[in-house]
């Protein structure tokens, strides 16, 4: 077992809902208001005159000042000189007020917003905002999860966190009866981001394959959710053979872990989904190593894992009408003396073979492992692979979005729908039936280490292994990590994926188009 140990993490802030405009809640650190541009000047929201007239300040001429324009996530500070009586307790004003722009008022402003405004108020105790008090449908969600997202800090400071969150935002002039179940979705949605960007971010002198089957484990249980993971000798005994090869040069031994959701109700005739995330915990890129800057962000090469966990420990959350497997494949890969070489075959579960050309062409034969045992044992009526696969995505796509391949229409469909409403963009990419030549081998059923075209070669070569079951390849190496603190993802692993998911899973027919 490692002997290091994770020391205590920041947490999320807490949200509450109140009807009452700021100026009438009493004892928080800072007020917040929504600013919308105009062309005659920029203008604030509910609740900004009163708060003006409580303190005595002019929050318009404030903006005049500071050149505001209402441009999303543009904040501009008012501190506030003195305390005043504020309703129904009397218990006093702000210290700060914030004035942020929500720029045309969608879904994504608010997101914007919210993660705008969580960074402007750390080591804060308390926000009380109207801002989602005029936002759209699914805009104060949207707002939560920015707040959430934005407010992430990962440390390992002997010393503490080098800030914290805001503890506490209530959402002020909020009366709407649906606004208790969007929070709760909101909540559920944002805290597995923050769970799987947190996995993604833990170094791997810690996170090994053990580890991470370890807090599958943890967060399975108090999810309610059916976990197994399998050790290396079970792996051996039942021909994971894709697994135990990227694994096999690592002291750090393989696992892959199950995890089962079965909604409140089911029935035995109701369908299943399979999601499978890669899990490689560290990538060497094995003998075909990789240079060390190509090195200095793989402890996140996990996060088709960590998305994968953070979803299934979230399905709960969001009544998922589904049944639910998630299957992370977890190793390694290593440089030693009993590392898969170039040149190796390896035999995957249910019998293919593929001829490893490129040992750091690893994701796909995990996954590959997982995919096979899916189809064979679970016969599922949709199968979802994520991961951080290629490089040739980043190239093809950028930094902020991620590309799926699909088999089916209808489940292409479901994952623009998801992507589109998530804040998580993704484009889907063709299966290009001429490029199959490149993932076939002289000697095996297949090569994994195809080259040109590589994110399209990489989908093809998992493609074998869906066999007949309506099947979308996940592949955001292009959004595994923010270089920079920007809207709702902070610098460092993205922990991108289970927005998108849960919003898949998470809707009322999730098969609709595919079943």
């Amino acid at each position: 077992m490692p002997s290091t140990a994770l020391p205590p993490q920041v947490s999320p802030p807490e949200f509450a809902l109140s009807p009452a405009l700021p100026h009438q809640i009493g004892g928080a650190e800072v007020w917040a208001f929504p600013v919308l541009p105009d062309e005659d000047g920029p203008l604030l929201g509910p609740g900004a005159d009163e708060a003006g007239d409580a303190l005595g300040v002019d929050l318009l001429a404030a903006l005049e000042v500071s050149r505001a324009t209402g441009r999303t996530g543009e904040v501009t500070t008012v501190p506030v000189s003195g305390r005043v009586d504020t309703e129904p307790d009397g218990s006093g004003g702000p210290g700060l007020v914030l004035l942020v722009g929500v720029g045309e008022a969608t879904a994504t402003d608010f997101r914007r917003a919210g993660a705008a405004l969580a960074r402007a108020t750390k080591d804060r105790g308390s926000v009380v905002t109207s801002l989602a008090s005029i936002a759209p449908d699914e805009g104060l969600g949207a707002f939560v999860i920015g707040a959430m997202l934005g407010s992430f800090a990962f440390h390992w400071r002997s010393t503490g966190p080098k800030e914290r969150p805001v503890a506490r935002i209530v959402l002020a002039g909020v009366d709407d009866d649906g606004a208790d179940d969007e929070l709760a979705r909101a909540i559920a949605l944002g805290g597995a981001g923050w769970r799987s960007r947190t996995l993604a971010t833990v170094p791997a002198n810690l996170k090994t394959p053990a580890w991470l089957a370890e807090q599958a484990v943890e967060v399975g249980e108090a999810a309610g959710l059916d976990v197994q993971v399998w050790d290396d000798a079970r792996l051996e005994a039942e021909g994971f053979g894709g697994i135990r090869a990227v694994g096999g040069g690592s002291v750090n031994e393989p696992r892959l872990i199950r995890m089962d959701y079965t909604p409140r109700g089911a029935t035995k005739r109701m369908p299943t989904v399979v999601i499978v995330g890669k899990g490689i915990t560290f990538d060497t890129g094995g003998l075909d190593i990789k240079p060390s800057e190509g090195m200095l962000t793989m402890k996140r090469d996990m996060s088709g894992g960590g998305a994968v966990i953070a979803t299934m420990a979230a399905l709960r959350d969001v009544d998922c009408p589904v049944r639910v497997v998630g299957l992370v494949p977890a190793a390694e890969n290593a440089v030693s003396g009993s590392a898969m070489r170039p040149g190796d075959v390896i035999t995957h579960f249910g019998g293919r073979t593929s001829e490893v050309n490129n040992t750091d062409a690893e994701g796909r034969l995990v996954l590959a492992d997982a995919m096979a045992y899916a189809v064979s044992e679970i016969a599922p009526a949709a199968l979802v692979d994520i991961a951080t696969l290629t490089g040739a995505m980043k190239v093809s796509l950028g930094q902020w979005t991620g590309g799926y391949f699909a088999n089916h229409d209808g489940l292409a469909d479901q994952v623009k729908a998801a992507a589109a409403a998530s804040g998580e963009s993704a484009w889907r990419m063709p299966l290009v039936a001429d490029y199959e030549e490149k993932v076939a081998s002289g000697i095996a059923d297949g090569d994994n280490a195809a080259g040109g075209a590589g994110a399209i070669t990489a989908a093809l070569f998992l493609q074998h292994f869906a066999g007949d079951v309506p099947w979308a390849h996940i592949d955001f190496a292009s959004a595994a990590e923010s270089p920079t603190d920007r809207f709702e993802w902070t610098a460092g692993p993205s922990g991108w994926g289970p927005r998108l998911l849960l919003t898949w899973l998470g809707s009322d027919d999730p098969l609709a188009g595919i079943v």
